[in-house]
């Protein structure tokens, strides 16, 4: 996860969107447009495939469009075959450590995934906030791959409900590699992970996504995940977080990610109750609380999050400005999340009709 030095200056609202000034309204409000557009995308997933369901692949300049496509014989049995847990402590975190370092932001046919970078560890004690470690909840795991430098879990992804069940959030910096996989409620150096490991199938961010200035609004990205060996889905296993349009820029908000092991020798789950906030001129949330290190890009950002179940709605993911948080030392400190309106619904839309 990549932290920018400075806030940008002016002040752009979310199109179409406004602080609320009377929080219970905003939330009926927020609450029927997310049911009726999650509605009409389930309308669209459920229908015959047909042209429409091509053109939804297809490659417009500035469009949202697949990105990893692997061989259709990687299959979850070979991602737990490969995934051993030999392979996963063995694994190295890339070596784009410089602290507060960019994330890549190239496109999704690119050959590497981006790598990231560690950052140096704060006092804990100078933190008035600071994720604390537990054990995680099923619907949000770690992501897997081997190209380039990402060959540990190098981000965080979490079970989005949809119609085929199949679906994972993650930001849109974290680009998949080969050998590519989810593993929900990860435990380090298990030899058996609770929950299995998942192959990623496809992957689905738009071309002009990135990490700085307005690109930055669109650092989210979906992915599908081959089913079990015994052919159950993924949510079915897990269960899923309903995603939800942002509801303002103030919320109460449960955080959970997986910082790798180089940033937080723990390699445990860390999770943080929060209140998010306006980033100052942009379109985007921040929220304040230490431990959010490398590797917690695509951490879900989740309301009402329900104990008992590990679910909740998630109007948020660590990424944006620069890959989720300002630059410089303690920057783990800070978290940033795009504003989730009509792109990302769109692009939820384009993700579960594949």
């Amino acid at each position: 996860m990549a932290r920018p030095s400075t806030e940008p200056t002016g002040s752009t609202a979310p199109t179409g969107s406004t602080e609320p000034t009377d929080p219970a309204r905003a939330r009926r409000r927020w609450s029927h447009a997310a049911t009726a557009a999650l509605g009409m995308v389930v309308c669209l997933a459920t229908a015959p495939a047909g042209h429409a369901a091509e053109s939804a692949r297809g490659a417009a300049a500035g469009a949202a469009r697949p990105g990893l496509a692997p061989a259709a014989s990687w299959t979850s049995r070979d991602a737990a075959a490969y995934w051993t847990s030999e392979r996963m402590a063995a694994a190295a975190p890339g070596r784009d450590d410089t602290p507060g370092g960019s994330a890549s932001a190239s496109g999704p046919a690119a050959a590497a995934p981006a790598a990231e970078p560690a950052k140096p560890a704060a006092p804990a004690a100078q933190v008035p906030n600071t994720a604390q470690h537990f054990d995680g909840v099923p619907s949000v795991g770690v992501l897997f791959s081997v190209d380039g430098d990402a060959r540990t879990h190098h981000c965080t992804a979490s079970v989005v409900h949809s119609p085929h069940r199949n679906l994972i959030l993650t930001a849109g910096h974290c680009n998949p590699g080969s050998h590519a996989a989810f593993v929900p409620q990860y435990r380090s150096g298990a030899t058996t992970q609770p929950y299995g490991v998942w192959a990623i199938e496809e992957s689905f961010a738009y071309d002009d996504r990135g990490t700085t200035g307005d690109k930055a609004d669109l650092d989210f990205a979906f992915a599908t995940v081959a089913p079990a060996e015994d052919g159950r889905s993924l949510e079915e296993v897990t269960g899923g977080n309903l995603l939800t349009p942002t509801p303002g820029y103030t919320n109460d908000v449960t955080v959970i990610g997986y910082p790798n092991v180089r940033n937080d020798p723990a390699d445990r789950a860390v999770r943080c109750d929060a209140r998010t906030a306006r980033l100052t001129g942009t379109r985007e949330l921040r929220m304040d609380c230490g431990g959010f290190y490398g590797g917690t890009s695509g951490s879900p950002w989740l309301t009402d999050l329900d104990d008992e179940t590990g679910t909740g709605r998630v109007i948020g993911v660590i990424g944006g400005l620069n890959g989720g948080g300002p630059k410089g030392p303690h920057n783990d400190r800070t978290s940033y999340s795009p504003y989730f309106g009509g792109k990302i619904l769109s692009l939820y839309s384009r993700a579960v009709r594949s």
